[in-house]
């Protein structure tokens, strides 16, 4: 049976999975690495783990099957800087680290930031890779004079591989070197921040072909692939204008597909190139999303299962009476590009339990993906209904809050494997499986289940999005 692959290079571990033609999961395989944290705020890895890791899990889904192409995605602005011989010369430093606040605003500074934006659809955040570059030039210098290539993290097990130096449009759009607009790098940005472009690899579309595996007995086509939210929106079937991804992951994001590029004037959301050629994407991130339930459980009712607490919030009714939870665990990126925002509950009474609590926490992060959602909108986008996915779409109540929430449908797929799943799609493009994207969104991607809006609620869901909406200046630090 021919199969397709589809490798997904995680901040906790990676995700290797094989496909059918038709979509179904033959195997999956996943292998776990540490994550360093050597100063407050710091974030690193060892790209080595990377590739051990995904050697490995490639090669068990990989086992006795016609693997007809490989897709890759991974997690997106890691900085990985090799030597010219393409050794690791540091740890990569990963999105979620936050050294870099300095060289944001040098960066905001040197290009201004309406041409920043304009550029590259993104004002400059300590997640993203460009600033990163400038930190290494300012504090270990001897580490930047070393630099000869710079690669992100799919692609740095792409070149262990197969061999190749590339990266794909979507994926480069978070370096914050990108011309979005052109699919193509910046000179504009990059003669401003004084890199050299010779350090970065081409760019492809992520459907295209950028190496061949030779860990197996014939050359087997790796797709450029891509970022890992790009991914998954395509393994949920977003690979036009209309549907909607949203994800209830530790973040949350609510991402639409746009048949243009266009961005938001204060770069509220992403602009990003779309894992579809010729498409692009506007993108709204909530740092904590299913985080913030996770955060619940463990300070709150350490070791009581999830359905339980979920349980408990469906005994309360929408609005918990007045009680209101901010979701700014970590800071928060959209709309509010604020590391030092937190997180509260507001309007408490003694009658509120355990399960109103968490009632008002599956509404508070409904509320934040309300507030991404809006803005895409702003953008173009139409949305008539929208693909869940991440832990938290398992739970149906708070699917059904959401959909209350966005006023437009749910569906969920028959597949929760998300990124690794949508870089299947592209490896079985790469490898002439699928005719294109299109083709292996038709042909793979199947709803499961659709969750209305409940009506009967959507009039206090929208009157309760606005007091939550004038919440975080309120409170604001």
């Amino acid at each position: 049976m021919t199969a397709i692959a589809g490798l997904d290079v995680g901040t906790t571990g990676v995700k290797a999975i094989a496909l059918s033609a038709e979509g179904e999961v033959l195997a999956t395989a996943s292998r776990g690495y540490p994550l360093a944290t050597p100063r407050p705020g710091w974030a690193e890895q060892d790209p080595e783990d990377w590739w051990g890791a995904a050697e490995v899990a490639l090669a068990e889904v990989s086992e006795g099957r016609d693997i007809a192409g490989i897709g890759l995605s991974g997690q997106m602005h890691g900085l990985v800087v090799l030597d010219s011989t393409d050794r690791v010369i540091r740890p990569a430093i990963l999105w979620n680290d936050q050294r870099t606040a300095v060289e944001c605003r040098e960066i905001e500074e040197r290009l201004g930031l309406d041409r920043l934006i304009g550029l590259t659809g993104n004002r400059a955040l300590p997640g993203f890779t460009a600033p990163k570059l400038l930190w290494l030039r300012r504090h270990e210098p001897e580490s930047y004079a070393r630099i000869a290539r710079v690669l992100l993290p799919k692609d740095y097990v792409r070149l262990r591989l197969t061999g190749e130096r590339a990266t794909d449009a979507s994926d480069a759009s978070g370096t914050l070197l990108l011309d979005v607009g052109r699919r193509a790098w910046s000179d504009d940005v990059l003669d401003a921040l004084e890199l050299p472009r010779a350090w970065l690899p081409p760019v492809l579309e992520s459907p295209e072909p950028a190496g061949a595996s030779g860990t197996v007995s014939h050359a087997i086509p790796v797709a450029a692939g891509a970022g890992d939210q790009p991914a998954a929106a395509v393994g949920v079937g977003v690979d036009r204008p209309g549907p909607l991804s949203v994800v209830l992951g530790t973040s949350g994001v609510v991402l639409a597909a746009l048949p243009a590029y266009a961005h938001e004037p204060q770069a509220r959301v992403h602009s990003f190139c779309h894992a579809v050629p010729e498409m692009w994407q506007a993108m709204g991130v909530m740092l904590s999303a299913a985080g913030s339930l996770q955060w619940f459980r463990d300070a709150l009712a350490p070791a009581v299962p999830f359905e339980q607490l979920v349980a408990e919030a469906a005994a309360w009714p929408p609005g918990v009476d007045g009680l209101t939870f901010l979701p700014y665990l970590q800071g928060e990126r959209t709309p509010h590009a604020d590391p030092d925002a937190r997180g509260a509950f507001v309007g408490l009474e003694l009658r509120h339990d355990r399960g109103a609590l968490v009632r008002a926490v599956l509404e508070g992060v409904a509320f934040g993906l309300r507030d991404s959602f809006d803005l895409v909108r702003l953008l173009g986008a139409a949305p008539t209904v929208a693909r869940v996915s991440g832990g938290g779409a398992r739970s149906r109540l708070w699917c059904q809050i959401v959909a209350s929430v966005l006023g437009v449908p749910l569906e969920r797929t028959e597949s929760e494997e998300g990124s690794a799943f949508g870089a299947a799609l592209l490896g079985g493009v790469a490898g002439g499986v699928f005719a294109d994207v299109h083709d292996a969104v038709a042909r793979c991607v199947r709803v499961s289940e659709t969750i209305e809006p409940d009506p009967a609620t959507q009039p206090l869901y929208e009157d309760l999005h606005h007091r939550y909406q004038a919440l975080y200046p309120a409170l604001a630090i």
